[in-house]
């Protein structure tokens, strides 16, 4: 069987740097960051007390007060960015097949607020009410939810689901995607991921743990990947949505490419629940997997957008499988991790990192890591290696490899290249 070409016909966002792509772009190649003070719950006695929230978010620019009374902010978050993804690639057309058009969205939790509501209240009130919930207690919180919100909307009759593989979540939504248009099952997918846990179960979840940053006093310069002061990564929310179509489809209908989607790999380190293999294996192979699908060698690749998340042992492990996978081109490649800027959008963060990558592409501009000082280094890291600190860099950009691992050991990987008909 011959596997079809799939393309990316349309993108949208909604972040911590940006309401939309460009706005997003535009800050991230000018290193801004997105780190501040939380706004969204009385966060004083925590340990961390800031995150990379939305700014200037208001549902009511988007759906009416019946229709917010049914969404979790994840799912809201979820729709204003795939609606402008298929907005962008003009999917709605109504000469399209939509039994042909898919949805498969991410989230690495889904509904935590709703759910932190829900239980809240019957701790507090259900003795003395019985077990009384909201009727959208459940098609709030549970994470498939927002592919079925696009469907519904749009008439999306085609594939549709969500994944679940923490922060590789929309990695794997992508990957899924890509297969399904490739082996003809669908003629165009929306796929993204959406997150918003930056309420009290999550922070106090992730500070339980010691996996988040307490750079209280500095809440921007935080997040910094790969210097030797990273103490944790910084939460983040949003969504990312692409739209991936079947080559000759796109043509058809005289579509806007963007890239095309070389190839995907997927793999589990089986270490730990948490913590990345030390030696880096489990990243290593998914890297070695998605070079594989593509057809590609190591040297096709030009820029990774790492997983690069500041915590001091993920950090590590990354590098150590780029200078196995890559050997001497890993001294050519430009490497940057955005999570400095936008914070760890955990489930929605490789669609958001997958963006940048078609961005770098499209404009010949490798988005910045930021935060790093000069002599903050850890001696475990290899500073040869261009981690394009501080400041972004132009280049001809032909292939990029986005990198993503997940707790419970999930590793997800993914290929864009530059589109040549």
């Amino acid at each position: 069987m011959e596997l079809k070409r799939v393309v990316v016909t349309g993108l949208g966002a909604l972040t911590p740097i940006g309401n939309d792509v460009e706005t997003t772009w535009e800050n991230a190649i000018n290193g801004v960051s997105g780190a501040g003070p939380i706004t969204h719950f009385d966060c004083s006695k925590f340990k961390t007390q800031f995150a990379c929230e939305v700014k200037d978010f208001d549902p009511s620019k988007f759906f009416d007060r019946k229709q917010a009374r049914t969404l979790d902010l994840y799912a809201m978050y979820a729709l204003v960015a795939a609606n402008q993804a298929i907005k962008d690639a003009n999917l709605d057309d109504e000469n399209l097949d939509k039994n042909r058009i898919g949805v498969i969205f991410a989230a690495g939790i889904g509904g935590l607020h709703t759910f932190e509501e829900e239980a809240g209240y019957f701790a507090l009130h259900g003795d003395e009410q019985g077990p009384k919930y909201n009727p959208y207690f459940i098609p709030k919180m549970i994470s498939d939810i927002a592919a079925g919100h696009i469907s519904i909307e749009h008439q999306f009759r085609g594939p549709n689901f969500g994944t679940v593989s923490a922060c590789a979540s929309s990695n794997s939504a992508l990957i899924d995607a890509f297969n399904l248009v490739r082996l003809g099952m669908a003629d165009a997918i929306v796929t993204g991921g959406a997150e918003a846990a930056i309420f009290p179960a999550g922070v106090g979840g992730f500070n339980s743990m010691k996996a988040l940053s307490t750079r209280n006093d500095d809440p921007k310069s935080a997040s910094r990947p790969f210097s030797g002061s990273r103490d944790g990564f910084v939460m983040g929310e949003g969504a990312a949505a692409l739209v991936l179509e079947e080559l000759e489809h796109a043509k058809a209908r005289g579509a806007h490419i963007y890239a095309e989607v070389a190839g995907g790999g997927m793999s589990a380190d089986a270490h730990h629940i948490t913590a990345t293999h030390p030696e880096g294996l489990g990243a290593k192979l998914v890297m070695e997997n998605a070079l594989k699908d593509a057809g590609m060698k190591p040297e096709d690749i030009d820029y990774i957008n790492l997983h690069g998340t500041s915590t001091p042992l993920g950090d590590i492990s990354e590098e150590k499988a780029i200078k196995e996978v890559f050997g001497k081109h890993a001294y050519d490649m430009n490497l940057s991790s955005t999570k400095s800027m936008t914070g760890h959008l955990l489930g929605a963060a490789g669609a958001m990192e997958a963006i940048m990558s078609v961005k770098a592409i499209t404009d010949g501009i490798i988005p910045p890591t930021i935060n790093h000082e000069e002599g903050d280094n850890d001696p475990e890291i290899d500073y040869n290696l261009n981690f394009t600190f501080n400041k972004a860099q132009k280049r001809d950009v032909n292939a990029v490899l986005s990198n993503t691992f997940g707790f419970g050991g999930h590793n997800a990987a993914i290929i864009f290249k530059k589109y040549k008909d």
